[in-house]
């Protein structure tokens, strides 16, 4: 369109001022189309075009603007091309002799504010985008500039990113989003694109890859050709996190060769190095020795990447090539790579950090200094605890600490491997409290009621609801469940910065663990190799004790899981019941023989907290043969537990029964003569709404109501009630949570597990939110099965016994079909 334009104007052989004008602003327009599509050597040809067309106007200041309007544009242009610094210098000399005399020529001196802002930004140079970025949304404000405001927010949101806020970056996208939405959503796709960043940064490739997933077809719709192959190397880069090194290799090919076509070598060297990256990951994930060429490879893309001024890059693979020549034996080479690493900036990713704190304490292991091996992994994993400590919601807190794992591997089995006798155990056991479990140590901030989210989750209650009601039915329900997913990925944005956690708890010394403890043993499991062993803390002594194999005993532990899903229905045929308990009867003596008699001595007839494994939290430790009636508290981490294990509230008692469970009525009004002051929710009473109010304080509350574990996104986990389901993410809003929390429903003690041993799910929510206890199940459960032990539990939770010891007694009876757990204080 607009060659057929230029067309016309050649037709015209016009050289009226208002039309050499229009011709120069054609042009401008074709400039940047012909960048995108073709190359920007193109579309700086038609810059040049443009600028002989301004020589044409007369003199005057219509054509000394005209002419500032065609430099400004080619700065756009070479700052798409990566060529910053020539970029910046042609901005700093046009913008100042911009005027700002009509509506069209103030919006356009506030564009170029916002271009410069995001070259400052490429520059890493935050105070100067900040600057400007801050004049630009002022001017956008105050003029009613909607569109122009949704892209200064957007650059708000990259400048929190690179100083490493990433709630604030994420806040700032969203209301970016929100804006775009409002007044056109063709910039989307690319706020899409930078809070994938931003989540990578946190270590959350699953929710960025989803993200990218989304922008990517409307990138390529828009044939947007820089910021589609920006978008693949940043989901080169979510594949990397998730393992799948193969679909980062596709993603960042692709990418490279769309930058090479447009011209742009810094571009096609940060590609190159996402291939290169995902290559060396393999092999270091693989137990062979890793080939030559890939180091070399690495070092040769440092060079050109410190060439083009890309210091974090060049950093990246000179770290990444330090690790192969390590892995390989080359520990001369390793190390003179590594002294070429300039030290960190204050703008330097914490992946990176990460990256050269675990070189140097590798470096440290090959030359044998163990000492300062440990010490580079105390130093790491010191930092990323403070980085986050500032971050939001729940997701946030727990991904971050994919950057820290392979540190705290390192750490933990060197540690491992040199523990003998008390002092070595306790040591090991320090290590351990300080790479697992980190959410929880967090004190929960008041909630913060933000109206667009509450909304969001309003919705999805009556979404899920109505979808409930058409399957009964069997009314069609795909544009509901489409719906329900769009509502959860907004309601999930917004989350990961309108629910922060407040101040961190320091991590407890074995010593407070110890004295806590009292008659019990804390058994802390470690997965290490293809090992799986056990610190287990006794009398204020600390001892390791091997286990079995991790391979071997996690198939197991899935293997029963599957047994005790299908024993769980009430009516199960007699046949078929007798075959699934031998099946699981099998199972749980094989896992006892792994986890439980090696620990026999250590641990006698003692009641028992178990700091369990990823793998392992969805164990029901009852059924095993050695444990079946004992006394079991099942926490994320000794600091978890000790800070759970302060005195509860007994009182107020609340009893909810939801719809749709037999019996759910009678159960929670059998609960009634033991609790006889208790509150009553049942019935069509037992809404999300009426639910929350009444747990607000609570001491006790004991929720009989179907349930659904969600492992895509746990917070989202849900409890359904008489108005639809009543998420996990919601409990964040409780002033005041429930002391002990008992959820009847099936497998809402169910968890996804994120890095560093985090365990998300209704219950992790509550648990991190304040409540002490919970008490869920890790399987189906039958109805009849539930009502039978939650009974029990009660009565003796009643006269006086802790839950732990009453839910041991309770589950004794038949723990293949009441594998209920502990969560928490015990």
């Amino acid at each position: 369109m607009f060659r057929q334009a230029l067309k016309r104007l050649d037709q015209a052989h016009a050289e009226r001022a208002d039309w050499l004008t229009l011709r120069a602003k054609v042009l401008l327009s074709l400039a940047s189309a012909e960048a995108e599509i073709t190359s920007l050597e193109a579309g700086l040809a038609q810059l040049a075009e443009a600028k002989a067309v301004v020589g044409r106007l007369p003199e005057g200041q219509d054509r000394d603007y005209t002419g500032d309007v065609v430099e400004i544009q080619r700065a756009v242009l070479l700052f798409r091309g990566g060529r910053l610094r020539e970029s910046l210098v042609l901005l700093d000399e046009a913008l100042p002799r911009l005027p700002m005399d009509t509506d069209e020529r103030r919006q356009r001196y506030a564009v170029a504010l916002m271009n410069r802002s995001y070259v400052h930004l490429r520059l890493s140079d935050p105070e100067a985008a900040l600057a400007d970025l801050n004049r630009c949304l002022e001017l956008a404000e105050s003029h009613g500039y909607r569109r122009l405001e949704a892209k200064a927010r957007h650059n708000l949101g990259d400048r929190a990113l690179l100083v490493g806020d990433i709630p604030e970056a994420l806040r700032h996208y969203e209301e970016a989003a929100r804006l775009f939405v409002s007044v056109g959503p063709g910039s989307l796709p690319l706020v899409r694109l930078d809070q994938a960043r931003a989540l990578l940064a946190a270590g959350l490739a699953e929710e960025a890859a989803r993200h990218l997933d989304e922008a990517l077809p409307q990138l390529h719709e828009n044939r947007l050709i820089q910021d589609v192959a920006e978008a693949e190397v940043a989901r080169a880069a979510a594949a990397i996190l998730e393992g799948d090194f193969a679909l980062a290799r596709e993603f960042a090919g692709a990418a490279r060769r769309r930058f090479q076509r447009r011209g742009n070598e810094r571009w096609a060297e940060v590609a190159a190095l996402a291939n290169s990256r995902a290559d060396a990951m393999a092999a270091l994930g693989d137990r062979r020795t890793p080939p030559k060429r890939l180091p070399l490879e690495l070092s040769g893309h440092a060079e050109r990447l410190a060439a083009l001024g890309l210091r974090d890059e060049a950093a990246l693979a000179r770290l990444l090539a330090v690790r192969l020549q390590l892995r390989r034996g080359a520990v001369g080479e390793a190390e003179a790579l590594l002294a070429c690493v300039p030290k960190p900036r204050q703008t330097t990713p914490v992946d990176h950090l990460m990256l050269l704190r675990l070189c140097r304490a590798e470096l440290a292991l090959a030359t044998g200094k163990p000492r300062s091996a440990l010490a580079q992994a105390r130093a790491g994993l010191a930092e990323l605890s403070q980085v986050r400590d500032r971050m939001g919601g729940l997701d946030l807190v727990c991904g971050t600490a994919v950057h820290g794992e392979e540190l705290g591997r390192l750490a933990v089995g060197l540690v491992l491997d040199r523990a003998r006798g008390h002092a070595g155990a306790r040591r090991l056991f320090v290590w351990q409290e300080r790479t697992r479990a980190q959410v929880y140590r967090y004190e929960p901030l008041p909630a913060i009621a933000d109206p667009v989210l509450a909304r969001l989750i309003n919705e999805m209650r009556h979404v899920q609801r109505t979808a409930q009601k058409n399957r009964l039915t069997g009314e069609p329900v795909g544009e509901l469940e489409q719906r329900y997913s769009q509502l959860q990925r907004e309601a999930t944005r917004l989350g990961w910065y309108t629910s922060p956690w407040g101040r961190p708890r320091p991590v407890s010394s074995p010593e407070e663990v110890a004295a806590r403890l009292g008659d019990r043993v804390l058994v802390s499991l470690i997965a290490h190799g293809d090992r799986i062993s056990a610190v287990v803390v006794r009398d204020g002594r600390f001892r390791v004790v091997p286990l079995g194999p991790l391979a071997e005993t996690v198939e197991i532990t899935r293997q029963l899981h599957a047994d005790l899903n299908v024993l769980a229905p009430d009516h199960l045929p007699a046949p078929l019941a007798a075959a699934v308990t031998a099946s699981a009867e099998k199972r749980a003596n094989l896992l006892d023989g792994l986890l439980v008699r090696p620990l026999a001595e250590a641990i006698g007839d003692r009641e028992l907290v178990i700091v369990p494994i990823g793998p392992l939290y969805a164990l029901p430790w009852g059924a095993l043969p050695s444990l079946r009636g004992r006394a079991i508290s099942v926490a994320p981490s000794a600091t978890a537990w000790l800070t759970a294990a302060e005195q509860g509230r007994p009182e107020p008692v609340v009893l909810v029964g939801g719809p749709g469970v037999p019996g759910a009525i009678g159960e929670v009004r059998e609960l009634r003569s033991v609790y006889p002051r208790a509150r009553l929710v049942d019935g069509q009473r037992a809404t999300s709404g009426a639910v929350l109010e009444a747990l607000d304080g609570s001491g006790v509350a004991h929720l009989v109501a179907h349930g659904a574990h969600e492992p895509a996104n746990a917070l989202f986990s849900r409890l359904d009630l008489v108005d639809g389901p009543l998420f996990a993410h919601e409990t964040a809003r409780l002033k005041t949570p429930p002391d002990l929390v008992v959820l009847a429903a099936c497998e809402l003690a169910m968890s996804h597990i994120r890095p560093g041993e985090e365990a998300l799910g209704f219950a992790g929510a509550l648990l991190a939110g304040g409540s002490r206890t919970v008490v869920g199940a890790v399987s189906r459960v039958g109805d009849r099965a539930a009502a039978e032990a939650m009974t029990q539990l009660h009565r003796r939770m009643a006269a006086g016994t802790s839950p732990a010891v009453a839910l041991a007694e309770a589950t004794a009876v038949d723990p293949l079909r009441r594998p209920f757990l502990c969560l928490g204080a015990g």
